[in-house]
């Protein structure tokens, strides 16, 4: 399974956070997943730090590398993940979210969120 991870979730695994739930844990550990960042998140990450909107300013570029020496995929935004959005119902309001769905669906990969809004979208949003 490819998994695509919510950006909150990328959060909480870099921090081994207590707010990971039991099941994102087991299907992020599972060997044979390949799991997936996306350029969005680190960018979604950039504007907060930039805004003082975070409790704590995230490293992106820390946060990268460890992803990425963890086995971890960056996914690029493509035109073709823009425009996908242009298709979605107004269930949620978050750009990043949205791009993200539509980066899971264009991509054939369930996308990791413990959003129950984004969830509304149905597949491929898996809820952890």
């Amino acid at each position: 399974m490819k998994l695509l991870l919510d950006t909150h979730i990328l959060i909480w695994v870099a921090q081994d956070s207590p707010m990971l739930s039991p099941k994102a844990r087991a299907l992020i550990a599972n060997l044979d997943h390949e799991l997936y960042f996306s350029a969005a998140s680190l960018w979604e990450l950039a504007i907060k730090n930039s805004l003082s909107r975070t409790g704590s300013v995230i490293d992106t570029a820390r946060l990268r590398r460890q992803l990425l020496l963890n086995g971890y995929t960056e996914l690029p935004i493509t035109s073709a993940h823009a425009m996908a959005v242009e298709n979605l119902p107004p269930i949620h309001r978050d750009p990043f979210d949205r791009l993200l769905f539509a980066q899971a669906s264009t991509e054939s990969l369930q996308l990791l969120t413990a959003d129950a809004l984004l969830v509304q979208y149905g597949p491929p949003t898996v809820q952890v």
